[in-house]
């Protein structure tokens, strides 16, 4: 069934967008604006509110002029030696987290990992990143809000976010021609392309590893006069942020590899889904697409060939980890909640607007437009039988060199260990939270398909590392991100994070460790997508590699899930009472 494209008004902006524009106009959405872009898009008031209600970067109440969210994931979050960088500048500023100051000039929050992991404690100021975070600078940065002072004046250094390509391999190590798979690909024609990317053994780079080809072909044989082309950049794995270096400096490859599918599949049309924490990239991106587009790479007629048409646009996000998935950022792109789709059917035959199509994420066009250049035994002459080519990964967390590395499919953990300087090594998290958590024994094992999948994420934690709070970051991460559409991962996760902060508190007893394992289980196979299934995967993997991070925080008897003497607080505000006698624990 064609659906209407519903989510462009009669001025071709994606809600997102306009939505987004509304918010910094007003620093908020008001209702009254909702009322108004419901009647722009033909549209109930209804869809509008609960898209504006889905997205993280969307507030119904007003926010600061200066609107900082710090993250808080593992890697890039607001800790450094110690020292709570966000309470610090709350602190200084006379904020309350969550709440704008009284004079609206600022508000702080705090939001999921933002891809700045090779950077240490980093933050957002009005969607712009700020890396490197300490004490001093966090001062700094408290007397240029106070002073007013516009963002974009504020030390140029602090705006910079270098990049650090630490090991460059089958992808990265030779600059891109624009052009050059495109000439190719006309060259040697539709049936010859696609058969050279099945040949090549090419799979997704996002973590699944469906084979690319075989997506490709699927898509094109599907029956419909209409197919469209979407590039996965919604990065959003707390510990992934190859695809911030990558949309800069190989957007070229990737916007050839889209068309190239677009070639192949018989698609006039695509979309670079953008994450929202990487709207800054915006300017550098429409940069290339009309490079290209004066180039004859985009457009009506390219490369001079007749009815071969093909743009592509940008939409950006707006803040939801769960619009990584496929059906979940299609239903973003048509102007709704992210809400992952019951499958079958699957986007190659029902995708967007329920036309065939194809959603291949960053580092997959780029290797398939490199395929279409060099050739499919190119590509296999790097990795193993069942892994072709290399893999581009993002190396944080307790290592002296983070940052961007690409390795040949069999490389081993401890090698990749070894070359970031990572010592005294307690665990490794591979894939992010949803992936594997590995101890020692295991990193002799390979990343491939055949072994240890990824994504591309590379916690590293070291042995000074708390690993129990670690799992309830995860946790924390997993319950605010579920979309809320099936109870098991919504009610799931939300129990997860309180048992785990239950038993980081002392309330914990021995059951609860059959009720983690118990909840797991049930987020991993009851849950809807399969972002909710692997939810649980950090605690699964935790009770079966490191039970001593659990079992040496629990209390050998039941304890109470909730501190009793503190639940009477309000009754001693009421009596005017704070003496011993009125604590339990003091009786």
């Amino acid at each position: 069934m064609t659906r209407t494209n519903i989510c462009h008004s009669s001025n071709s902006e994606h809600l997102l967008h306009r939505l987004h524009a509304i918010q910094q106009q007003y620093r908020h959405i008001p209702s009254q604006a909702m009322q108004q872009v419901a009647a722009e898009y033909r549209l109930p008031v209804s869809q509008i509110k609960s898209v504006v209600a889905f997205y993280a970067f969307f507030s119904t109440q007003p926010c600061g002029r200066y609107h900082i969210l710090f993250s808080n994931c593992t890697s890039c979050g607001y800790w450094s030696n110690g020292h709570n960088l966000l309470q610090s500048l709350c602190q200084l500023l006379q904020v309350t987290p969550g709440q704008p100051r009284a004079d609206g000039l600022v508000s702080i929050d705090e939001t999921s990992c933002i891809g700045m992991c090779d950077h240490g404690a980093s933050m957002l100021v009005n969607g712009i990143p700020i890396i490197g975070l300490n004490p001093e600078k966090i001062a700094h940065i408290a007397q240029q809000i106070n002073s007013e002072v516009p963002i974009q004046h504020w030390s140029a250094t602090w705006l910079e976010v270098p990049d650090r390509v630490r090991r460059r391999d089958l992808l990265l190590s030779e600059a891109w021609i624009p052009g050059s798979a495109l000439q190719q690909a006309l060259k040697q024609g539709a049936d010859d392309t696609l058969a050279n990317i099945q040949r090549s053994g090419l799979r997704g780079r996002g973590g699944a590893g469906f084979d690319t080809g075989q997506k490709w072909r699927l898509c094109r044989e599907a029956s419909a006069d209409t197919r469209y082309v979407i590039c996965n950049a919604d990065e959003g794995e707390p510990g992934t942020f190859k695809d911030r270096y990558l949309l800069l400096e190989y957007a070229d490859a990737m916007l050839e590899g889209m068309t190239v599918c677009a070639f192949v599949i018989g698609a006039s049309q695509g979309f670079v889904y953008l994450r929202g924490e990487y709207r800054y990239l915006l300017p550098s991106l429409q940069a290339a697409l009309d490079r290209r587009r004066t180039q004859g790479l985009l457009g009506s007629c390219i490369l001079d060939r007749e009815g071969f048409d093909f743009d592509i646009s940008i939409v950006i996000g707006a803040g939801a980890y769960i619009c990584g998935e496929e059906s979940a950022l299609i239903e973003s792109l048509e102007g709704k909640p992210g809400i992952p789709r019951i499958r079958p059917p699957f986007p190659v035959t029902h995708g967007y607007l329920g036309q065939p199509t194809v959603v291949n994420n960053v580092e997959t066009f780029i290797a398939a437009a490199q395929i279409t250049v060099h050739g499919a035994d190119w590509f296999k002459a790097v990795g193993t039988s069942t892994s072709a080519g290399s893999k581009v990964f993002s190396i944080s967390g307790d290592c002296e060199k983070p940052g961007i590395y690409e390795y040949p499919f069999g490389i081993t953990i401890r090698q990749v260990l070894d070359d970031c300087d990572a010592v005294d090594v307690q665990a490794v998290q591979i894939g992010g939270p949803a992936g594997v958590l590995l101890s020692a024994r295991d990193f002799n094992r390979t990343i491939a398909f055949e072994d240890v999948s990824t994504g591309g994420s590379f916690l590293v934690f070291g042995k000074q590392r708390d690993l129990l709070a670690i799992h309830r970051n995860f946790a924390q991460f997993f319950a605010h991100e579920s979309c809320g559409f099936c109870a098991p991962c919504r009610v799931g996760t939300q129990l997860l994070k309180i048992t785990l902060d239950n038993i980081a508190a002392g309330r914990g007893s021995t059951g609860d460790l059959e009720e983690l394992q118990q909840l797991s289980q049930i987020v991993q196979h009851q849950s809807h997508c399969g972002l909710g299934h692997s939810a649980a995967n950090h605690v699964l993997n935790g009770l079966r590699q490191f039970p001593h991070t659990f079992t040496q925080a629990l209390k050998p008897h039941f304890t109470a899930r909730f501190d009793l003497d503190r639940s009477l607080a309000s009754a001693r505000q009421i009596t005017q009472r704070d003496d011993a006698a009125a604590h339990l624990d003091n009786r």
